[in-house]
């Protein structure tokens, strides 16, 4: 079974958590100390964005010539990257996770692309101008707990992630993706089901499923999912109770505040 980075940390006996935020999905934000410590990560699971907070000079990367951290530094670990870390001295710093396919998702949705436009390149101690913001506020989601502003910044570090320029072959269309979208928007407060979906762009069930996966990164019912969460955070603000809201969006509510999925 892969592991993610922070089950290696989690197996150290000199790696501590400080603050932890757990986003669903997989997604976790996490702000960890450690010292005198050699950790390899062995092709983990999942996409790691790091910064470092406090300390650093003492933390090398062997496999890539032994070169050395700094507070501010920036290293991203695209899943399946293997690499070796030698730590001497102690030091603080933030690991954002991000499973494969919530990623790809929310680079589609959040740049309105086809999710295999998604390019995330290794980075080992990098300023990287465009991650320090967004990497640095989820330091403050992750110290005060509040989830709202760490999927806030994850947001914005995936909106400012860089695009792959290629020629697609197969997927949908981006006409027929817009068609999508427009038709779920119509219908957040109805179930939806798969037939629904593929009669919207005229195919069969199976080939909108394989189609629609290739190009949106996830599937169909996890794609509605999160345009129904979208719809409930966008109406939190509002006077609406949680019921009327969840209810809107295609939720159904059970007792008081637990939701469940149609």
């Amino acid at each position: 079974m892969l592991s993610t980075v922070s089950d290696y940390l989690e197996w150290s006996s000199t790696a501590h958590k400080r603050a932890q935020l757990n986003l669903g999905t997989g997604r976790t934000v996490t702000i960890w100390e450690n010292h005198s410590d050699r950790i390899s990560y062995d092709k983990p699971k999942g996409h790691t964005f790091s910064l470092y907070l406090k300390g650093g000079t003492g933390t090398r990367r062997l496999d890539a010539g032994g070169i050395t951290g700094r507070p501010g530094a920036i290293c991203v670990l695209p899943e399946g990257q293997t690499s070796d870390w030698e730590i001497t001295s102690p030091f603080q710093f933030l690991h954002l996770v991000l499973p494969d396919e919530p990623l790809r998702a929310a680079f589609s949705h959040i740049h309105d692309r086809d999710a295999r436009y998604f390019d995330l390149a290794e980075i080992t101690y990098s300023d990287a101008p465009l991650m320090i913001e967004p990497l640095t506020q989820l330091v403050f989601a992750a110290k005060s707990n509040d989830p709202l502003q760490a999927d806030s910044a994850v947001a914005e570090l995936i909106y400012r992630l860089p695009e792959r320029r290629k020629t697609l072959q197969g997927g949908l269309t981006f006409h027929q993706l817009r068609t999508i979208d427009e038709w779920i928007g119509d219908n957040l407060g109805a179930p939806i089901r798969l037939s629904d979906l593929a009669a919207e762009v005229g195919l069969s069930e199976y080939h909108f499923h394989r189609m629609f996966r290739t190009s949106r990164g996830t599937s169909p019912h996890n794609w509605v999912t999160m345009r129904k969460v979208d719809a409930v955070k966008e109406r939190l603000g509002s006077e609406s109770k949680i019921a009327e809201i969840a209810t809107a969006c295609g939720f159904s509510v059970v007792g008081q505040f637990e939701i469940s999925f149609f």
